[in-house]
């Protein structure tokens, strides 16, 4: 009688190997292979069904039809609603609130009088009951609720209840009979993901995906995962925030890069119309190392406040400290700082924040954090009131950013009435009213412009 087949798969990377490795050849990661084997029992396909070729004129262009979960955040970062046959998956830290969020959507679909079967592998029906009570909502009470991590017992129900929308609490959790290995192992999770893709596409059912992440922050699972769903959905937020944020990082059916914002109340999340305010809330009066710039992630512009803190080294060598900034950005703007402007800046210690806990990663916020860092080296606020918009290049000059109006505008709307821009983006296409707006070339110029009113 032949052996079953077995093979050595990386837990991080999902290389395969005939034999165990002490460190993956594929990501470099050591001790992550795992003996993973089969149990040989077919697996069953759908049946196959006669399709042909067609020309790409004959298919029809228009949209398919989105379906509103009334939660207006949160159709945002699927592209304007939820589309039929989509598989989402939401990933975050544990405690984030993920189940929170899905438990909620799963109330406004039913509102709006869908059938939803929620599957939770790692709760029981009374837990869903307790949280659904929490939310204080009474929708609650018409949602099939389904405490189950078996694959095919998890799809006997499926055809049972026969719904509108799957919630699936978590992937990692969720595991077939048809292979020996334990519950989120890489075989597991690509054949359950696998598995619920066929079933989304072939009922046009959407089907939501919670997953686990990895102390890095990324999916936790083989990163085919990633590649298998249509959209995936980062949760983002720190513990002692009250804010919530849900990136879009891949969508077949909208724009990449897009957030919705959500506030963590006692009743649940909450959707936040304007992010700018949230962020800005706590802002006080102009004080030195303080500057506001203007982000946009996706289509949507937030006003965030960015701190610096520089004083003299007590060390040998000096020490940067970045929150919600890349590190290696801050080195670089700090060294062209000391070169273009002959500031003796590179032997003090620099602390630099962005305000919220929000994570800024764009580089038109360059000009906003050199001029934060200027003014807390010399203990000079900035004029209230201002916003600065720019990128910034290695000869010290400022470089346009895109969707410059759309910043001005926002920024116009949250009440600043200076505004300091790069050259190029200036005039303005269509002009906003109730702002001054400044043009820069170079840093040379940042000092007049921040320091002479």
């Amino acid at each position: 009688m032949s052996k079953n087949p077995s093979e050595f798969a990386c837990q991080t990377c999902g290389y395969a190997s005939a034999k165990w490795l002490g460190r993956c050849p594929e990501c470099g990661s050591w001790n992550s292979f795992t003996e993973e084997k089969s149990r040989g029992v077919p697996e069953k396909r759908g049946t196959r069904t006669e399709t042909k070729p067609v020309r790409l004129g004959e298919i029809s262009s228009s949209d398919a039809p989105r379906i509103l979960t009334s939660d207006a955040e949160f159709d945002r970062v699927l592209g304007g609603g939820l589309v039929p046959g989509s598989l989402v998956l939401l990933g975050g830290e544990p405690g984030i609130g993920k189940s929170t969020l899905l438990l909620q959507i799963a109330q406004a679909l039913q509102r709006i009088g869908r059938r939803v079967l929620y599957v939770s592998g790692e709760e029981s029906a009374q837990q869903i009951k307790m949280r659904a009570g929490r939310l204080g909502s009474q929708d609650a009470d018409e949602i099939f609720v389904l405490a189950e991590s078996n694959l095919e017992a998890i799809l006997e129900a499926v055809a049972e209840v026969r719904p509108t929308d799957i919630v699936v609490d978590s992937v990692q959790t969720t595991f077939s009979e048809a292979l020996d290995s334990a519950p989120g192992s890489i075989s597991q999770v690509r054949h359950v993901a696998a598995q619920f893709l066929t079933l989304a596409k072939r009922e046009h059912i959407p089907v939501f995906l919670i997953g686990h992440v990895t102390k890095d922050g990324s999916i936790a699972g083989p990163k085919a995962l990633e590649h298998i769903v249509d959209t995936v959905l980062y949760f983002e937020g720190e513990r002692h925030h009250n804010h919530r944020i849900v990136r879009a990082v891949k969508n077949r059916f909208g724009a990449a890069n897009e957030i919705g914002v959500f506030e963590m109340t006692g009743r649940g999340l909450i959707p936040v119309q304007n992010p700018s305010d949230l962020f800005l809330r706590e802002r006080g009066e102009a004080v030195p190392g303080s500057a506001v710039v203007c982000a946009v992630e996706g289509t949507r512009p937030i006003l965030v406040e960015i701190q610096a803190l520089v004083l003299a080294t007590q060390y040998g060598t000096a020490r940067r400290t970045a929150t919600g900034f890349d590190y290696n950005r801050i080195s670089v703007l700090v060294a062209m700082l000391q070169k273009r402007m002959d500031i003796p800046i590179m032997n003090c210690d620099i602390y630099v924040n962005a305000a919220g806990g929000l994570q800024v990663d764009e580089p038109a916020s360059d000009l906003a954090l050199f001029a934060a860092i200027l003014s807390s080296f010399r203990n000079r606020a900035l004029p209230p009131q201002t916003v600065l918009i720019g990128e910034l290049g290695l000869s010290g000059e400022v470089r346009p950013v895109s969707q410059a109006h759309l910043r001005v505008r926002e920024a116009a709307a949250m009440g600043f009435r200076r505004c300091i821009l790069p050259a190029g983006n200036f005039p303005l296409h269509d002009p906003v009213e109730n702002i001054d707006l400044i043009p820069l070339r170079t840093v040379h110029d940042l000092s007049d412009a921040i320091f002479a009113v």
